[in-house]
């Protein structure tokens, strides 16, 4: 080994023992001395380096793996994980007069009043030791998923669509473990599994979900876990229909042991019928169904419906750690479920959300690009070049989202949140983006 490389490597990692390698290593991350992807030493050359036995850079390089910080990917080696769960810098505001269709927010114009729901709310005085969720809250969603052929036997109410799927994996699997992931998919899931130290495994999906022959890859891979976005799929809009229902419940019978996860974040606003994976007589599953999307993100509140081992161990995690969900914002919740009117008022804002992506991969095809927004709130449209043409967009006054923070194999993209886009905007927006990747179609256009 040279000295050049010695110096190197002491530049950003020192320490005489497991506990200070790895926090030069975080501390290099941190100030980004190292990047995602980065390779780092091979454990017998850091030891030889720092003069440390194997066994102490072993022990540093697992503890970075389960904290989710750097990934073993095989004969490349070690690398720094490709979203180190540490704190981020907070993004650059827009420039003025840039229209965001980043964000991923639900239109404000379509939520309900909260101030209204408020003054009708009794928040009770809640004491330690009673129930995670609040009754009603629970009667409310029975209806809903007894509606979609969800089981209800075993219900609890976590804090979001995010926790109920961290929480149902913490009780399953264990650092290291592989998950199959739609790809690409949601950024939340991506990092949540890094930060779990879970390995995901894509699926490559259409606009119908994940494509059966992929997922049977994932499982045949190794895959301990399936999360599956049944409707509104964040970034592309994919939903499950009834003929993939059934193909990919026929994949799923040869691996009877695998958890399977449904985030069915956008409930009643995604603008179609909800179709689900999970069947009770599998021996672990669940569906959270989140409020997020329908009644505001600030409602952090969702139901999740699973097997009885899943449903008690996650009361169990509960219990011991953050005690339960606040009822009064469970009873904020059943407030608004129970307005006059409110179905009425999320069947127009699933309406809203439909034309408005229609409208704009209606937009698209008519240059000559075919995009995907089967439901929800986002359109995904492939590109070339993801960073030139956000760029370019920016340039122009629309801000929209990168597709590499989705993606782990797929093709280049970027996501347009079109929440509150409205039909004309989107054919503007349209000609906007033709210009950029199909210059002469734009130009044939006008």
């Amino acid at each position: 080994m040279t000295v050049s490389v010695q110096n190197d490597i002491r530049k950003y990692i020192r320490g005489s023992g497991a506990v200070e390698i790895c926090a030069s290593v975080e501390r290099a991350i941190h100030q980004q001395r190292v990047a995602p992807g980065d390779s780092l030493p091979t454990v017998r050359v850091l030891a030889e380096v720092l003069g440390v036995s194997p066994a102490t850079v072993s022990s540093a390089y697992r503890t970075l793996r389960e904290r989710g910080l750097i990934v073993t990917r095989g004969r490349r080696g070690t690398q720094v994980a490709a979203r180190p769960p540490l704190a981020a810098r907070a993004p650059a505001p827009l420039p003025s007069g840039v229209i965001d269709l980043a964000d991923g927010n639900p239109d404000p114009e379509l939520l309900p009043d909260l101030g209204r729901a408020l003054k009708r709310v009794d928040p009770g005085k809640r004491l330690y030791g009673e129930s995670v969720s609040y009754g009603p809250l629970l009667k409310a969603f029975v209806r809903r998923f007894e509606a979609d052929g969800i089981a209800v036997e075993h219900l609890i109410v976590v804090s979001g669509a995010l926790d109920g799927l961290e929480r149902a994996l913490k009780v399953h699997l264990r650092p290291g473990d592989k998950v199959a992931v739609e790809d690409p998919a949601f950024v939340g899931v991506l990092d949540l599994l890094q930060a779990m130290a879970l390995v995901p495994i894509p699926m490559a999906l259409d606009d119908s979900g994940p494509i059966p022959d992929a997922m049977r890859a994932a499982l045949e891979r190794g895959a301990r876990a399936v999360i599956v976005t049944p409707r509104a799929q964040n970034p592309t809009g994919a939903a499950l229909d009834p003929a993939r229902v059934r193909s990919l419940r026929a994949v799923l019978r040869a691996h009877p042991d695998v958890l399977i996860l449904e985030d069915d974040h956008a409930g009643p606003v995604a603008g179609v019928d909800a179709y689900t994976l999970c069947d009770a007589r599998r021996s672990s599953w669940a569906v959270v169904r989140s409020v997020s999307k329908s009644l505001g993100p600030d409602l952090r509140v969702a139901v999740l419906a699973g097997d009885a081992t899943t449903v008690a161990r996650v009361e169990g995690g509960t219990i011991i750690g953050m005690r339960w969900v606040s009822h009064v914002l469970q009873r904020l919740v059943v407030a608004l479920l129970g307005e006059a009117g409110m179905n009425a008022k999320l069947r127009a804002a699933s309406r809203a959300y439909t034309t408005r992506r229609n409208a704009l991969v209606d937009a698209l095809a008519a240059f000559g690009i075919e995009a995907h927004g089967r439901s929800g709130l986002n359109v995904w449209v492939p590109v070339p070049d993801e960073a030139e043409t956000v760029s370019l967009l920016l340039d122009r006054g629309w801000a929209v989202t990168p597709g590499q923070r989705f993606r782990i194999d797929s093709e280049p993209a970027i996501r347009v949140c079109v929440a509150a886009l409205q039909p004309d905007a989107a054919q503007k927006l349209a000609a906007e983006i033709a210009s950029i990747v199909r210059p002469g179609a734009a130009t044939s256009r006008v």
